[in-house]
């Protein structure tokens, strides 16, 4: 009893020197001394055109001096705690209640400088930076404003080129879904003892092929099954006497962008939807025999609908995939987000402004999707994540390529 009250005063002994340290004020005092800092930063950096504290440098004099203040009273004080560990409940003045709570309001009013630092810094001074961007006759020299002058003279490219990628990675996922609804039912197929010797060799067949499917698909990269997709039925057109202007208007980019996407989806979106049947308990299929429903009605009926909801999570995540792998496309000429990049790297020679652009525009797209289909998943009230594996299968074959 005695060494568990001494372990309670002293939490030094109990979690470790590291734990010790950060135990008090661990918020108040270490994370708001972080805060302080980076205002500091800010405050040190110059100001914009539409910056509020610009005719207002006493007030931010004394915002400055508040923060060093601040940064002073948790070096002391966490020096204190590191130099009297053993006794620092009873002796530091920081453990009393009022300091405690004199602490923590301050803490507000260091966020709050902060937070009006970042508002004059960062927002205005993006601000500012966006209306010289716009405003400018010629791309100005500091990288920043370069990217927002790029993005702004070639917002017509950038906006088809994200066009174009939502239009594939959507329409590609819900192609995708249907074609691996069929396959998953090739898939899963075991030859019954009712069965007769031509369904018995449609069911092997049928399995077979699916596969074969999937382990081609997945163990090829999609730019190189664009190459083939896109160039052979150029050609295979080009075989039947068509002109290249009639073929061109057949056979776009886009459509065999779009083909190659739904196929390549397809077959991972068949081993996601097979790891959610997996994933329904065996009784299930048992009982339903047990019944009397036959192979194909136990499947249909009782497992594949539970397997469905088991594999939502995944079956999502193919849409934020195909959002950032549809970029392998523009080598066959599909104009996305990638190709409208190149095209505005190409005409002012800046692709690293060029290439922060094109990353922002997918982190958006893809934060927005995970958005979206996380609200999905919990409409079907299952967790959004991998579904027995099958995600994981992408990382075991190396990514989707």
């Amino acid at each position: 009893m005695a060494e568990t009250l001494d372990e309670s005063r002293h939490p030094a002994r109990r979690g470790g020197f590291a734990e010790f340290v950060l135990a008090d004020h661990r918020y108040v005092l270490l994370g708001t001394s972080a805060v302080a800092f980076l205002g500091m930063l800010l405050s040190s950096q110059p100001r914009s055109s539409w910056s509020f504290l610009a005719h207002a440098f006493s007030v931010e004099f004394v915002m400055y001096y508040v923060l060093v203040a601040w940064l002073l009273v948790a070096v002391v004080a966490l020096a204190t705690k590191l130099v009297r560990r053993d006794r620092y409940e009873e002796v530091s003045p920081f453990t009393r209640p009022t300091a405690r709570r004199v602490l923590r309001h301050v803490s507000y009013v260091v966020w709050a400088i902060v937070l009006v630092l970042v508002v004059d810094r960062v927002v205005l001074g993006v601000a500012a930076t966006w209306e010289v961007a716009t405003t400018a006759t010629s791309r100005p020299s500091d990288s920043f404003a370069s990217a927002l002058y790029m993005l702004w003279q070639g917002r017509q490219i950038f906006l088809t080129g994200i066009a174009t990628t939502i239009e594939l990675a959507v329409f590609g996922t819900i192609i995708a879904f249907f074609l691996a609804l069929l396959l998953v039912f090739l898939r899963i197929q075991k030859v019954d003892r009712p069965d007769n010797d031509p369904v018995r060799f449609l069911k092997v067949v049928g399995s077979g092929f699916a596969k074969a499917y999937s382990t081609v698909v997945r163990g090829t990269p999609m730019m190189v099954q664009a190459g083939i997709i896109y160039f052979g039925g150029f050609g295979i057109m080009r075989s039947t006497g068509l002109s290249t202007t009639e073929i061109n208007g057949i056979w776009s980019t886009f459509a065999a962008g779009l083909v190659t996407i739904s196929l390549n989806s397809t077959a991972y979106m068949m081993e996601v939807l097979r790891g959610g049947i997996e994933s329904v308990d065996g009784g299930q299929t048992e009982a339903a025999r047990s019944l009397g429903l036959s192979q194909w009605q136990a499947m249909s009926k009782v497992v594949f609908p539970q397997g469905i909801k088991y594999a939502i999570p995944g079956l999502s995540n193919e849409l934020v995939i195909n959002i950032k792998d549809s970029s392998v496309l523009s080598v066959i000429g599909v104009f996305d987000l990638m190709f409208a990049t190149t095209t505005v790297a190409g005409i002012y020679y800046r692709q690293t402004e060029s290439y922060m652009i094109a990353a922002v525009c997918y982190l958006i797209l893809t934060m927005v999707a995970t958005k979206l289909l996380s609200k999905f998943a919990r409409h079907f009230d299952v967790k959004a994540g991998p579904v027995m594996g099958t995600s994981d299968t992408r990382i075991k074959d190396g990514g989707k390529a």
